[in-house]
């Protein structure tokens, strides 16, 4: 089962790390981390990850603050964590199930200054 990321917003922009693969290949137990870098003017950013299965709308993992939102986070399911930098995001699970097999998104939102 593979994964893949990718996203762009208008001017401000998130895409797949150079560092990542696009497909990720785990054996159940294992964990994982998916990254992605962003760019944006804006203090006030927002990254949210996404999965989705095949003919199924997106499903909410998580979303965390960068830079001057920082301490913000939530997340939909407790084995899912994510972490930010002012250029970059990644999702973490450890543990590793079949039905993780999915594709992931990662995507930014940014607020007025």
């Amino acid at each position: 089962a593979g994964t893949r990321l990718a996203c762009v917003f208008g001017a401000d922009q998130i895409e797949l790390s150079k560092d990542q693969k696009t497909d990720v290949f785990k054996k159940e137990g294992e964990s994982v981390t998916l990254k992605c870098s962003y760019d944006s003017s804006s203090e006030v950013v927002y990254l949210y990850w996404y999965r989705q299965y095949p003919n199924r709308a997106l499903q909410y993992l998580l979303y965390r603050g960068a830079r001057s939102r920082s301490g913000n986070s939530n997340t939909a399911d407790r084995r899912f964590e994510s972490t930010a930098t002012r250029i970059s995001t990644e999702l973490r699970t450890t543990e590793l199930r079949l039905s993780d097999t999915a594709l992931y998104y990662c995507a930014l939102r940014v607020g007025a200054q």
